[in-house]
């Protein structure tokens, strides 16, 4: 619920109030006294329908769900500002005469009465239709908050694991590189190990068959 609406919802309430007591009052004056008097009823009007026009402003920049409840409560104050109008134009006719002014002073006060009766009835639904909305409003929030902190903490969990996952990739890479160079290294000394071997068997072999032949020319003499 916006504070800013409610304030303005305060000041039109307390004003349209105000303007039905001065249009009963308007309509058992005659002369300057009325004149008046509905000068400083359409300026009221006029600040009505500015308050108004804020309301729907501020209504139609808050969310949603809120919005749609505050626009339909501001159907209800338009509707007033209307009868208002109508009662302003009633009282500032010049045609009625003065039957007609009794006549609209013994039910235009039963009628303020019954409209202030039922306005104040309407805005006590409306008051509580929006408190619950807005009670509802603040939980969907606190749920709202609760979930993004429950998310925020997954995906640091998630970050920090695939920290741990690139770190132990690279070491697997290190692994591999260190693996594979031992390898060449390996291959290197097998076949220098198989090269000595030649080498070494061919010496044994040069040197056996020099033995045989010595031995041969001994022997032969």
């Amino acid at each position: 619920m916006s504070n800013v609406f409610e304030g303005y919802e305060r000041q039109y309430c307390e004003l349209s109030a105000n303007l039905s007591k001065k249009c009963t009052s308007a309509s058992l004056l005659d002369g300057e006294q009325k004149k008046q008097k509905i000068s400083e009823i359409k300026a009221g009007v006029d600040e009505a329908e500015s308050l108004i026009r804020k309301m729907d402003l501020e209504a139609r920049s808050l969310q949603p769900n809120v919005k749609a409840v505050l626009l339909a409560k501001l159907r209800e104050y338009k509707s007033d500002l209307n009868n208002l109008k109508a009662e302003v134009k009633r009282v500032t006719s010049s045609n009625l005469n003065q039957s007609a002014r009794d006549e609209l002073l013994e039910s235009g006060m039963a009628d303020a009465l019954t409209v202030s009766s039922d306005q104040r009835a309407r805005l006590l639904l409306s008051t509580e239709r929006v408190n619950k909305t807005s009670d509802r409003v603040r939980e969907s929030r606190r749920t709202m908050l609760e979930t993004e902190e429950l998310g925020v903490s997954i995906l640091q969990d998630l970050h920090q694991q695939r920290q741990s996952l690139l770190h132990a990739n690279n070491t697997l890479h290190g692994v591999d590189d260190n693996i594979g160079r031992s390898k060449k290294i390996l291959t290197n000394i097998s076949r220098r190990m198989n090269r000595n071997k030649w080498i070494i068997g061919s010496i044994v072999a040069v040197l056996v068959l020099a033995v045989i032949l010595i031995l041969y020319f001994k022997l032969s003499k």
